[in-house]
């Protein structure tokens, strides 16, 4: 696999579990274990979104 396509696999799978993530955040009853998983989804898709960029990758996950 070339270097870009290890950098796009990479980055989908980073934006498949910010998105599982932020699902457990919205099942959470703990209002602290849901900002946890929010806060830690939000910054797995920035850096997504970063590396996509980088790897010249467009789109990102919906807000």
């Amino acid at each position: 696999m070339s270097v870009a396509g290890e950098s796009s696999g990479r980055v989908q799978q980073m934006r498949e579990k910010a998105e599982q993530l932020r699902q457990a955040a919205e099942r959470a009853t703990d209002p602290q274990e849901r900002q946890k998983l929010q806060d830690k989804a939000q910054r797995l898709q920035d850096q997504s979104r970063q590396e996509g960029s980088m790897s010249g990758q467009q789109g990102f996950l919906p807000e």
